[in-house]
Formats: structure tokens, C-alpha cells, sequence
């Protein structure tokens, strides 16, 4: 019988985030269907990616922003 496993409840088994009982099911679940497995990859390897360093927005653009924003509250005053 294959139970119907939702990504949110993939997210929560990988975060360690389910019940014993939730577990067990997604645990059962995962050894009897291999594209639910396949998804759990997917969703460890997202989870990887998001660990990675982040890349910050250039000077220019942050300036741009805080100029906008000065000249903006200066014109709503």
C-alpha cells in the first residue's frame, strides 16, 4: 500500500521535525517507493545549495537603493 507523502512532510522528516509514528510511516514509505526517495534527495541537495555562501548585491546597487530611499522620504515629508 503506498501512503501519500507530502514535500512539507519530506522537509520536516529531514529536519528531524516528525513524530516517532510520522517517522516510521515516511521510513516505510521511502523503502517501498523510489520516487518518493528520489524527492527526498532532491529536497537534501536544495537544503545543501542554501548553506552554501551567499553572494552579496554589488556597492553600486546598495547606494542606488539608499539614494532612492533618502530622496523618496524627503519627497513624502
Amino acid at each position: 500500500m503506498t501512503t501519500l507523502i507530502t514535500p512539507e512532510e519530506l522537509v520536516r522528516y529531514m529536519y528531524q521535525e516528525t513524530s516517532p509514528e510520522q517517522t516510521e510511516l515516511i521510513e516505510r514509505a521511502l523503502n517501498e517507493d523510489w520516487t518518493l526517495r528520489e524527492k527526498l534527495e532532491v529536497l537534501k541537495a536544495s537544503a545543501s545549495s542554501l548553506d552554501q555562501n551567499l553572494v552579496s548585491p554589488r556597492m553600486e546597487s546598495v547606494m542606488n537603493v539608499l539614494r532612492y530611499a533618502r530622496e523618496t522620504a524627503v519627497a513624502n515629508v
